[in-house]
C-alpha cells in the first residue's frame, strides 16, 4: 500500500470509529440544538477542523427562508446565508454535497473568515426529503476534503435525519 492509499485507509478508519461513537452519542437525545452542538464538538475534536457547524433553514416573520447559524465550533461566523448564495446556500439549492478545494475559486464564496481555504457542505434532509439545514466544515488548508469525507459526512447527516427530522 502506497502512502496515499494508507492515508485514505486511515481516514476511512477514523470516520468508521467516529460514526460508531456518534450513534451512541445521539441515540437517546432528540433535542435539535443539543444533538447538533455535541456533533459539532465531536467532529472538531475528532478531526481538528478549523470550523464545524450547522446552518438551519428558517423563515423569520416577513422574510424569505434563509440559512441561520446553528450550533458550531470555531471562530465567529456569518449569521444568515441566502438561498443559492455561497457554498452553503448553493448546497441547499442544489440539494447535494459540495466539496470546494479552494474557496477563492468558488463563485460568490462568502468569506466568514479569511483563514478558511477549503470547505465541504453537506445538506441535511427531513425524512420527507426537504432540506432542513446544512453541515458546513472549513479548513485552513487547501484541498482538505475528498470523496471519503463527503461519503462519511453524508452518512453522518443521514444519522441526524433518522434521529431528529
Amino acid at each position: 500500500m502506497d502512502k496515499e492509499q494508507s492515508s485514505i485507509y486511515d481516514k476511512e478508519r477514523r470516520y468508521a470509529s467516529f460514526l460508531s461513537d456518534v450513534v451512541l452519542l445521539i441515540q437517546d437525545e432528540h433535542d435539535e440544538v443539543s444533538v447538533l452542538a455535541n456533533v459539532a464538538a465531536a467532529l472538531k475534536e475528532a478531526f481538528g477542523f478549523f470550523w464545524v457547524g450547522f446552518y438551519l433553514v428558517k423563515e423569520k416573520e416577513g422574510s424569505e427562508q434563509q440559512l441561520y447559524l446553528g450550533p458550531f465550533q470555531g471562530p465567529t461566523a456569518c449569521y444568515r446565508i441566502r438561498y443559492g448564495k455561497g457554498v452553503c446556500g448553493s448546497a441547499w439549492k442544489q440539494r447535494q454535497s459540495l466539496v470546494v478545494p479552494d474557496v477563492e475559486e468558488f463563485p460568490g464564496h462568502i468569506a466568514c473568515s479569511s483563514l478558511s481555504r477549503s470547505e465541504i457542505v453537506v445538506p441535511i434532509f427531513t425524512k420527507e426529503g426537504g432540506v432542513v439545514g446544512v453541515l458546513d466544515i472549513d479548513s485552513t488548508d487547501l484541498a482538505t476534503f475528498d470523496d471519503v469525507d463527503r461519503e462519511n459526512l453524508e452518512q453522518l447527516c443521514r444519522l441526524l435525519t433518522t434521529n431528529l427530522y
